[in-house]
C-alpha cells in the first residue's frame, strides 16, 4: 500500500512538473499544464493512477486552501477604495453574465431551467488563477485597467458563497434518506456562517494572540491548518460546502494582526495543494464524453467567450472606461474559471445535472482557459495605452506606497510624519502587546517577522515605494539589505543602525538611507544643556557645527577603509579653550 502511495505521489508530482514547465515554455499558464497532466495519467487516459475517487480529498483541502487565502485577502480599506468598482461593476457583471449564459444553456442545449443556471452561474466566472498573475507580470496590478479587473474578480471570488448557496436551495434532495432539503441547506449554511463568525471573534483571535506572546513561528503555521481544516470539517459535518467554511475562516481573520504572517506561512501550501487540486480536476474530465461531442464543447467554448465580452465590454463602457480599455478588459476576463469546477461538482452532488454534463461543462471551461494567454497577447497593446491621470483615484491608501518594519518609538514618528504627508503605510512588528496598544489610538499594526521575504511579499513590497527598517538592535545586516533589494527593486530601502559599527556593515549595501539612531537626539539634549547653562546661541551651533564636522570626516575614512580603527577618534579636550586632543582607544564610539 506505501509502494502504491508513493508511486502514485512520484507519477502525480512528476506528470506536474514537466507539463507546467512545458506550458510556462510556450507561454500558457501553469493552469493548463496540469489540467492536462491529470487528464493523461487519470483513469480516462494512460489510468497509471488510482481512481480519481481516492484524490478527491486532496481537491478539496486545495480549493478550500485557497478560498481561504481568498478571505484574507478581504481587507476592509481596500474593500472600500474599490467599492463601486466590486461591488458595482463585479455584482452587474456576475448577475448579467450568469442570466446571458444560463438562457443560452436553456434554450440551446435544452436543460431544465434549474439545471441550466446550476452550469450558468458557474460559467459566469473568470480564472483568478491565470489573470492575475498575468497582470502581476505584466506591472498592471495598480493601474485603473487592473484594479478594474481585480475587482471584476474579487466580487467573483466573493460570489462563491452565494453561489453555493444557490445550488444548495435548488437541490433536489440527495438520494440518502437523511439528505435535507434544498431550503433546510440554505438555512444551515447562514448558521453555520454565523457560528464561524463567533468562533473566530471569541476563539480564533485569542488563540492566535497567545502565539503570538509565546514567539513561536512555527505554531502559526499549524494554527493556521488547523483553522481551515476545522472549519471545512464543521461544514462536512453539516453536508454543507467544505469551500464555503474555508472562506469565512480567512474572513475572519483577514482584518487581524496576524493576516500577513499567516499568507506567508500557508503560501508554501497552497502552490503544492493548488497543482494537486487541478491535477485531480483533469482526471475527473470524461476524456470519452468529450470524444463523442467534440463539435459542442468547442461551440459552447466559443458562445461563452464571445457572450462574456460582449458583456463586460458592454458594463466597463458604462462604467467610464474607454472602448479600448474596455475590449480589453472583456476580453481578458472572458474566459471560466476555476471555480467553476467546484460549483459543477456542487451541483451534480445535488443532482442537478449529470456527470455527463459535468465532465462536457469542464472541457467547456477548460478550452475556454486556453484562450486566456493568447487574448493577452491580443489585448497588449490596448492594455500598454498612457493611464489617464484624471483616471486615478489620488495616493495608494491600501498600504502598498511605504512599509515600515517596527513600530516602536522610531518607527512611530517616521510612520507618523509619512502618515501627515498623506503617503499611505503599512506596519508590521512581532510586539503583541505594542500592536494592541496601537491599536487603541486606531494605528493598525500587523503581526509578522518584517525580516522575512515571503512576508515582505505578502505586506505588499513588490509594489512598495518605500521599504524602511526602523527595529531596534543590530538586526539588518548587509545580506538582508540585499536580499530585500534584489527581491523587491523598485523600493528605496531605508534602515535605522544602532551605532556605527551597524553603519559600517551596510556601507556597501543598495540602501536609499541608513540612520544611527540616536545621534539627532543626543546632539538635541547637548544644545539644550548648554542653553540652560548660559551659553551663547552662536557658540552652540559653533561647536555642534564641529562636532558633526569632525564626526562626518571620521566616519567618511571609517566607511573608506571599513574599519572602525581606521580614524583614531578625537575629542573635545576639557582645557577651557578648544584644543583637539586623541582618545586613546574607539570605546564609546560606537553608542552614535
Amino acid at each position: 500500500m506505501n509502494g502504491s502511495l508513493l508511486g502514485e505521489a512520484v507519477i502525480l508530482l512528476g506528470a506536474g512538473l514537466v507539463f507546467v514547465l512545458l506550458f510556462r515554455k510556450f507561454g500558457l499558464g501553469a493552469v493548463l499544464g496540469f489540467l492536462v497532466a491529470g487528464a493523461l495519467i487519470g483513469p480516462q487516459g494512460l489510468g497509471l493512477v488510482g481512481s480519481v475517487e481516492s484524490k478527491l480529498g486532496v481537491a478539496e483541502l486545495g480549493i478550500a486552501l485557497l478560498l481561504f487565502l481568498v478571505g484574507l485577502e478581504l481587507n476592509p480599506t481596500r474593500l472600500w477604495r474599490l467599492k463601486e468598482d466590486i461591488f458595482g461593476l463585479g455584482l452587474a457583471q456576475v448577475a448579467l453574465c450568469g442570466a446571458a449564459v444560463s438562457a443560452i444553456v436553456w434554450l440551446v442545449v435544452g436543460f431544465s431551467p434549474s439545471a441550466a443556471i446550476a452550469l450558468g452561474l458557474p460559467l459566469a466566472l473568470s480564472s483568478t488563477a491565470q489573470v492575475l498573475p498575468m497582470l502581476r507580470s505584466a506591472g498592471r496590478m495598480r493601474t485603473p485597467f487592473g484594479e478594474r479587473a481585480f475587482s471584476i474578480l474579487l466580487f467573483q471570488d466573493l460570489s462563491i458563497v452565494p453561489l453555493i448557496a444557490i445550488v444548495a436551495a435548488m437541490s433536489r434532495n440527495p438520494a440518502d434518506a437523511g439528505g435535507p432539503p434544498g431550503w433546510l441547506l440554505f438555512l444551515s449554511t447562514v448558521g453555520a456562517v454565523i457560528g464561524l463568525v463567533l468562533a473566530g471573534r471569541f476563539i480564533l483571535r485569542p488563540l492566535f494572540r497567545l502565539i503570538g506572546n509565546l514567539g513561536e513561528r512555527e505554531m502559526f503555521v499549524f494554527a493556521g491548518l488547523f483553522t481551515v481544516i476545522a472549519s471545512a470539517a464543521l461544514m462536512e459535518s453539516l453536508h454543507l460546502s467544505t469551500a464555503l467554511g474555508a472562506f469565512v475562516a480567512g474572513v475572519m481573520l483577514a482584518d487581524s494582526p496576524y493576516r500577513h504572517e499567516l499568507e506567508a506561512d500557508v503560501e508554501p501550501f497552497r502552490t503544492i495543494l493548488i497543482g494537486l487540486f487541478f491535477l485531480s480536476v483533469g482526471m475527473m474530465l470524461d476524456l470519452h464524453a468529450i470524444a463523442e461531442r467534440p463539435l459542442f464543447v468547442v461551440g459552447m467554448a466559443l458562445a461563452l467567450i464571445a457572450t462574456k465580452a460582449a458583456i463586460i465590454t458592454g458594463l466597463a463602457m458604462a462604467f467610464r472606461m474607454a472602448w479600448r480599455p474596455a475590449l480589453a478588459l472583456g476580453l481578458l476576463l472572458s474566459q471560466g474559471g476555476e471555480f467553476g469546477f467546484v460549483l459543477f461538482t456542487q451541483a451534480q452532488n445535488a443532482q442537478l445535472i449529470a456527470p455527463e454534463a459535468a465532465s462536457l461543462f469542464g472541457a467547456v471551461v477548460t478550452l475556454s482557459m486556453a484562450t486566456t494567454p493568447f487574448l493577452m497577447m491580443v489585448t497588449s497593446r490596448f492594455r500598454a495605452e498612457p493611464v489617464d491621470p484624471q483616471e486615478r483615484d489620488g495616493p495608494v491608501a491600501d498600504g502598498s506606497s511605504a512599509l515600515i518594519i517596527g513600530y516602536g518609538r522610531f518607527g512611530q514618528t517616521v510612520g507618523q510624519m509619512l502618515i501627515a504627508q498623506g503617503i499611505a503605510v503599512t506596519l508590521v512588528d512581532t510586539d503583541i502587546e505594542m500592536i494592541d496598544v496601537a491599536g487603541q489610538f486606531g494605528a493598525k499594526v500587523y503581526y509578522g517577522d518584517g525580516t522575512r521575504l515571503d512576508l515582505l511579499r505578502q505586506a505588499g513590497a513588490a509594489e512598495a515605494e518605500l521599504i524602511m527598517f526602523c527595529t531596534d538592535g543590530d538586526q539588518i545586516g548587509p545580506q538582508l539589505v540585499e536580499a530585500v533589494h534584489e527581491s523587491f527593486p523598485k523600493a528605496a530601502i531605508f534602515v535605522r543602525a544602532y551605532d556605527r559599527r551597524a553603519l559600517l556593515k551596510l556601507k556597501d549595501a543598495p540602501v536609499a538611507g541608513v540612520v544611527r539612531e540616536v545621534l539627532d537626539s543626543a546632539v538635541r539634549m547637548a544644545r539644550q544643556a548648554m542653553e540652560a547653562v548660559g551659553v551663547e546661541g552662536e557658540e552652540i551651533d559653533r561647536t555642534e557645527d564641529l562636532y558633526r564636522k569632525r564626526d562626518r570626516e571620521r566616519l567618511k575614512i571609517q566607511l573608506e577603509a571599513g574599519d572602525l580603527r581606521a580614524s583614531r577618534p578625537e575629542v573635545i579636550a576639557q582645557t577651557g579653550g578648544w584644543a583637539v586632543v586623541p582618545r586613546p582607544d574607539g570605546e564609546g564610539e560606537t553608542s552614535l
